[in-house]
């Protein structure tokens, strides 16, 4: 009777732990557990801290691997000197436009490629360190913006009947004073350069690279200058359906290329921690079976979310189309909120494919700076992409004319 009041008492005292440890177990099985199939190289992870440069920062990073793949070198090219000239440009088109013309910190890969081809790029060494214009140690556009867009707002929506061009020499003076000056000419590994002639030096064709898109308010096999704010130059994309869209990322990948993404990253499924998972919060359950697509089909929305974060790699996820696609970007669903730059393939415990992505927030989340996002996020996700056109399969180039 004693012996067996103890053994009651001990497996008592032991469910906690019991209990605490299945439910650890449970959280880890949600967890997702990566296998990466193809990591191409990259730069190091850079930190676009209080900017809203990430178009510049991607498309760098982009660009750093294309040099990587051809030649092995290693360069940290500098985002400000893009930002310098871009920044420029930009307000030049908002003053020739009396201001109907978004002037923002945002931008897109098409600006870096112009500038590139245009101007030229220097190295990051070349050009005063991202924010220590103004003591700081990492990009900090708050003040700096605060100062130059009632500037250019104040040309651009000017009452006069004619002005001069010396606007020009002040904005610039803002642009050098928080930015740095772009360099005439510089040394690098003891070597003078321009900015033009340092781009000839990086041995890439500017000509190569192309903007893909797919949507249905454009005829497929077309170009068309994507209708987004940051669109400002209206570069042309190359239209194509989604499942080919899809298709030239893969096939970029598996050939040794990379991709400068833009996209929307506002989605519940896009998290601090590292991932994007398209959730189905709309309809949802189609991979629960039984009562736990039931109980997932009577949630809120609020509750979907909650319940989606705690299954992590089990939750439903959505498939994505051509049609959603459309009608998310007509209703402002699909909209075009940061860049970032794919460079791999991995696939968690479930057999589920996530694209390797470089951000430019620092080594933050679970994955130091990369996050893991579905096949399924980037098809529903995306608005365009850079990307070299020798990457594209042979049967989609003849179709485009490239």
């Amino acid at each position: 009777m004693k012996k067996a009041l103890i053994i009651a008492l001990a497996a008592i005292m032991a469910m906690p732990s019991f209990a605490a440890k299945k439910k650890e177990k449970e959280t880890k099985s949600n967890k997702p557990v990566f296998t990466i199939v193809k990591q191409l190289p990259i730069t190091s992870i850079k930190n676009q801290n209080r900017s809203g440069t990430c178009w510049a920062y991607s498309t760098l990073s982009f660009f750093e691997s294309e040099i990587l793949k051809k030649s092995g070198k290693t360069y940290d090219l500098a985002e400000m000197y893009i930002c310098n000239i871009d920044y420029m440009e930009r307000a030049e088109v908002t003053v020739r436009m009396h201001g109907d013309c978004d002037f923002s910190q945002g931008g897109s890969a098409g600006d870096v490629l112009l500038t590139l081809k245009n101007h030229g790029i220097v190295p990051e060494e070349a050009m005063a360190k991202p924010g220590t214009m103004i003591g700081d140690t990492l990009a900090n556009f708050n003040e700096f913006f605060a100062v130059m867009t009632p500037y250019v707002k104040a040309i651009a929506e000017s009452k006069s009947k004619t002005i001069t061009s010396q606007w020009k020499a002040g904005l610039q003076g803002i642009l050098d004073s928080y930015l740095g000056k772009v360099p005439e000419t510089f040394t690098y590994e003891g070597k003078e350069y321009t900015p033009k002639t340092f781009a000839a030096s990086l041995g890439l064709d500017w000509d190569d690279y192309v903007s893909i898109t797919s949507y249905t308010h454009h005829p497929f096999y077309t170009s068309f200058a994507v209708e987004v704010q940051d669109n400002w130059r209206w570069d042309h994309s190359y239209n194509v359906p989604m499942d080919e869209m899809m298709r030239i990322i893969d096939n970029a990948i598996d050939n040794g290329y990379t991709i400068a993404w833009g996209g929307d990253v506002s989605d519940d499924g896009f998290t601090r921690q590292g991932l994007g998972i398209l959730y189905d919060l709309k309809a949802g359950g189609e991979s629960l079976s039984g009562s736990d697509q039931a109980k997932w089909l009577k949630l809120k929305p609020t509750e979907r979310k909650s319940l989606a974060e705690e299954l992590g790699v089990n939750a439903p996820e959505a498939t994505p189309s051509q049609e959603q696609r459309q009608k998310d970007f007509d209703n402002w669903e699909l909209t075009d909120d940061h860049g970032m730059h794919i460079y791999g393939l991995a696939k968690d415990q479930n057999g589920r494919e996530y694209y390797l992505v470089k951000n430019s927030w620092g080594e933050t989340g679970e994955y130091k700076g990369t996050w893991y996002m579905t096949k399924n996020f980037i098809a529903a996700r995306t608005m365009d992409f850079l990307v070299n056109k020798n990457a594209i399969p042979a049967d989609i180039r003849k179709k485009l004319g490239i």
